[in-house]
């Protein structure tokens, strides 16, 4: 039976691997402080704001928005013409 393969392929700075990177600087944060750590995050992007979503288990305190802040500088998101700015996005954290 024939079938059909697709797949979907995105560019580096695509909101998609924005937020993947931002959630995997969390956990691997997380994990390096406090290896018992238990986090499910969720990491939402749009245009000049960054929404951290999920349930943190941790004896580490971290200031999440300063991590997610450099990820964001290091794509390359450095201008505020590319209206998504590390040094000026909103980032809201909401965790249970």
């Amino acid at each position: 039976m024939p079938y059909l393969f697709t797949s979907e392929s995105v560019s580096e700075g695509h909101p998609d691997k924005v937020a993947d990177q931002i959630s995997d600087a969390l956990i691997d944060n997380f994990l390096a402080y406090d290896p018992s750590s238990k986090v499910a995050c969720e990491t939402l992007v749009t245009t000049g704001q960054v929404v951290l979503a999920g349930e943190v288990k941790s004896k580490a305190y971290l200031d999440v928005q300063d991590i997610a802040r450099d990820v964001i500088k290091k794509i390359g998101y450095t201008k505020s013409e590319y209206m998504f700015e590390a040094n000026s996005c909103g980032i809201f954290f909401c965790h249970t």
